[in-house]
Parts: structure tokens; C-alpha cells; sequence
């Protein structure tokens, strides 16, 4: 975990695969608004997948966060982040922030293909030390 300093309004960062726990520590951080870019992909309440819409649902996520901190709530972030420029843009908002990295193994809630996650692992950014 980084962490840039322990003042009030944050946002917490939660990068990992699929299956690796992100969405459950999120919604458990019950002090903390939560968004994550699959959000936007929900018709319903139901997620659907729509590979065009991509970019507009990290978009809105990013907006999204950056409204709730403005008006003074601590966000919690959960996407994959495999690249660590996908996690800059939450950084440039200027508040506080904290990384957490999880690397749990758990059936994802999306169905992503094994292979598609092994893809993804292959292409992971460390966190700088």
C-alpha cells in the first residue's frame, strides 16, 4: 500500500485481476463512497458488457469521484489499474490518496475468461517502490 499522508477526504485506490477481491473490500468500507468503471456498464442493476463504452465508463468513474471528493467524501476506487497510468488520473484530482494492491483468487463476478485474466497479468505495472 502507498499512502501519500492520513488526512480526511481520500480516495482509495484498489487495483487488481479479476477475482481478487476488489468490489468486496470496496463495499465494505462502509465511510467511503464507492465507484468503479463496471458501474456504468449496469442496465437494470445488471452488468452488461459493452467493450464501446469502455472509455466512457472510466471517464465517468474518474468524474464521478472527483464530484463526491469535491464535496467532501472520502471515495474508494476498485478497477483493475493493470497499467499505472489508469491509476494517475485518480492521483492528478489532488486529494489524499491510498494504493492497495490485492492479489486474491476468487471466481470473478464478471465471468472474465482465465485466459483474458492471464493477459492481463502478463501486462501488470508494479507500484514503483
Amino acid at each position: 500500500m502507498l499512502n501519500n499522508n492520513n488526512h480526511k477526504n481520500e480516495v482509495v485506490i484498489i487495483r487488481g485481476l479479476p477475482g481478487s477481491g476488489k468490489s468486496t473490500l470496496a463495499k465494505s468500507m462502509v465511510d467511503y463512497l464507492h465507484f468503479e468503471a463496471d458501474m456504468y456498464l449496469e442496465i437494470n442493476g445488471e452488468y452488461v458488457y459493452d467493450a464501446t463504452k469502455i472509455k466512457q465508463a472510466h471517464d465517468w468513474c474518474v468524474a464521478s469521484a472527483k464530484n463526491a471528493l469535491e464535496k467532501g467524501a472520502n471515495v474508494v476506487v476498485s478497477n483493475t489499474f493493470v497499467k499505472l497510468w489508469e491509476i494517475q488520473r485518480y492521483i492528478d484530482l489532488g486529494f489524499p490518496y491510498k494504493i492497495l494492491e490485492l492479489q486474491g483468487k476468487w471466481p470473478n463476478i464478471h465471468g472474465v475468461p482465465i485466459e483474458k485474466i492471464d493477459i492481463m497479468a502478463s501486462r501488470w505495472e508494479k507500484l514503483p517502490t
